[in-house]
């Protein structure tokens, strides 16, 4: 959607938002005098206060300013919002030109609105509103504990907008607390009183109304429902208002067969451990007092509850759980793990830090920081990895998608997912060593958190042992092949050089537990038993809930292997082995040998160099490593796709030749 101010009488002046260089080598070119009438917060040449404004004009000549295409105005008709203006409202003078930095300069612009928007006198207007309509004692706040997105639409350049109301306050409406009563209650019913939907359903009516009732006191609901507002004094200014990132890094092709690697960070808004206050009121049909306080406390309790479980889009990814003082949702847990993260760690969406012009490209250049964040969904995601990875080598690409979002929810088509993931205590404890030379003795980050896996109410309840089953040995195998967040395929290793940065490179995931199944054996051999045995007890589950006899001893082949060609699948021609030997340059053996001068190739400038078909690319196209490798302290495990062919097949020999100790894992 393109929103387009309508021009001033009079004026015929090309606005430079939309306006191109003349010809790729062109730097853009400000007007001049473009300055004069601007506001002096940096909203009209990506300067600003604090951290998200850019360089502005300090250290640039004339001409060679930063561009900031949605931000630049005509002189004479800038915009000049009020801070308390919302972000929408903004949004109205907003460009969609057609620009080469139009996505850098969408992520400058969010973390503006993030950083210097105050609606906190009008949040504290409709809080009172609602304190007023429903009385005091039918008021309560819940609060997030990580984030939420309710309702929304695509804004300009299909930036994704979470609910706003007309003054463009973020909140969530009241039809959609009305639905989450409703639902929750309906599904009490269900599970209390052993009846279907429609049955539960006509039970409520007395409740929320239901204009087919044959009662006629039954047709209408007895409960009015308030939109709730973000509570400023323990959300923040904005209501919580705060910049996200979705990243579809693995995608399946058209026909269904296979998985394409191709990383889209798209950055959007959502809220941030918000405090909504929620009002109900009585409605004008209860009888008495008595009949109103029982019907209220009965609605608050299903809406409570209700939240508990989620609100919004992303549910089963850890957004939009709501939670009073004191409550937990931990109703249907399949299984939980308290976790430590070392290395890269995970990111949210990246820190706009200012722009740069590099000579070499003729180009500005956004630099950004990314945010570090204990994100539940990045857990799924690495979850949702692997068990496309092991399913591939017993079931058809079809089945394995269908299966896939059965268990883990898809977009197209719509399916909830079996399983809903959540991480509760969640910290940075220490960041990622800082990116510049100030950052070269900082020790490595460190991310800590209790995940959740609980069953949803889309599942089959008859299923729940066989779910829980396959996510508990699926979640131990995801500890004991690799890390997650950035770095995934490495484990945490230093520099010893320090010459650049990440000073601290790979990502390794400890689970801090005291449980039997964690821990971990002291030998090669014994390990190798134990993740055998828990990869047998993850197929029987799988197999349970496919319905199908799955031959995992004789795994089957995804796709041709070549030097340059493979598919990431746990498959025939995949190997999985643990080994223990020297480290080297302080990395451990599995890695020290995947780095070695003998595995080098000679790149383009005629220099040894790392061989992509076995490390992996970034620059000419990204290509995901091959080979994933796990520290476990006295022996690692390193995973390898496609090693049928070299170079995969020759890591693996030199692996092996010149290990301690050395036992295959897969295949059996």
């Amino acid at each position: 959607m393109v929103f387009d101010r309508p021009k001033k009488p009079g004026s015929n002046r090309p606005s430079p938002a939309t306006q191109r260089p003349s010809a790729a080598t062109q730097r853009p070119q400000r007007p001049g005098n473009s300055n004069r009438g601007r506001r002096n917060d940096g909203g009209g040449n990506g300067g600003g206060r604090g951290r998200g404004g850019g360089n502005g004009r300090g250290g640039f000549p004339e001409g060679q300013e930063p561009p900031s295409p949605w931000l630049e105005h005509p002189a004479d008709s800038s915009p000049s919002p009020h801070d308390s203006a919302s972000f929408v409202e903004y949004l109205r003078w907003m460009r969609s030109p057609d620009s080469e930095y139009k996505d850098s300069t969408k992520v400058q612009l969010l973390q503006l609105a993030e950083e210097q928007g105050d609606y906190s006198q009008q949040l504290k207007i409709q809080n009172k509103r609602t304190e007023l309509i429903a009385g005091n004692d039918n008021v309560f706040s819940v609060t997030c504990p990580w984030r939420i997105r309710v309702g929304g639409h695509r804004g300009p350049e299909s930036i994704l907008l979470p609910a706003f109301d007309a003054l463009g306050m973020p909140y969530i409406p009241s039809s959609t607390l009305r639905g989450i009563a409703r639902t929750q209650a309906i599904r009490s019913i269900m599970a209390e009183e052993n009846k279907d939907w429609k049955k539960a359903d006509a039970d409520i009516a007395k409740y929320f109304g239901d204009i087919n009732s044959k009662e006629k006191a039954n047709r209408s609901g007895k409960v009015i429902f308030l939109d709730a507002y973000p509570m400023p004094e323990a959300s923040g200014s904005n209501g919580g208002l705060a910049m996200d990132m979705a990243n579809n890094i693995w995608s399946w092709d058209a026909a269904g067969r296979a998985l394409n690697y191709s990383p889209n960070p798209n950055p959007f808004f959502s809220l941030q451990q918000p405090t909504f206050l929620i009002g109900l009121k009585p409605a004008s049909n209860c009888k008495d007092k008595m009949q109103e306080k029982n019907v209220l406390e009965k609605v608050r309790g299903w809406l409570l509850k209700g939240l508990a479980k989620g609100a919004g889009s992303q549910i089963n990814s850890g957004y939009g759980q709501l939670l009073s003082e004191g409550q937990n949702d931990l109703e249907n847990k399949l299984f939980d793990v308290k976790f430590t993260l070392e290395g890269q760690l995970i990111h949210g969406h990246q820190r706009f830090i200012n722009w740069s012009w590099s000579e070499r490209r003729n180009v500005w250049q956004m630099r950004g920081q990314p945010n570090a964040e204990v994100r539940s969904i990045a857990i799924k995601s690495m979850l949702r990895y692997w068990f496309r990875m092991f399913s591939f080598s017993v079931l058809t690409p079809p089945k394995v998608q269908t299966l896939e979002a059965k268990l883990f929810g898809a977009i197209t088509p719509p399916a909830k997912g079996w399983a809903t993931f959540q991480i509760i205590n969640g910290q940075v404890d220490q960041r990622e060593a800082r990116p510049f030379r100030d950052g070269k003795n900082d020790p490595c980050g460190q991310q800590s958190g209790h995940l959740i896996i609980t069953r949803s109410s889309e599942a089959d309840p008859h299923e729940e042992d066989a779910l829980a089953s396959l996510f508990k040995t699926l979640t131990w195998m995801m500890f004991h092949l690799g890390g997650v967040g950035q770095g995934a395929r490495r484990p945490c290793y230093s520099r010893k050089s320090r010459e650049r940065a990440p000073w601290w490179r790979g990502a390794t995931l400890i689970a801090e537990s005291e449980e039997p199944m964690w821990e971990l054996p002291d030998t090669v051999n014994e390990f190798q038993l134990k993740f055998q045995k828990n990869l047998q007890t993850f197929y029987r589950a799988l197999e349970h809930i496919s319905g199908e006899r799955l031959n995992y001893r004789q795994p089957q082949t995804v796709s041709r292997v070549s030097r340059d060609r493979w598919s990431e699948a746990v498959d025939a021609s995949c190997r999985i082995v643990v080994c223990e030997g020297q480290e080297n340059y302080g990395k451990p053996y599995a890695l020290a040998m995947l780095h070695s001068q003998d595995l080098k190739v000679n790149n383009r400038r005629g220099q040894l160099d790392y061989d992509p078909n076995l490390c992996g690319r970034v620059q000419g196209g990204v290509k995901p490593s091959p080979v994933w490798i796990c520290d476990l302290g006295d022996y690692q495990v390193a995973s390898v796709f496609g090693a049928t062919q070299d170079p995969r097949r020759q890591y693996l020999q030199t692996l092996r030749s010149q290990a301690d100790t050395y036992k295959q894992i897969w295949p059996f």
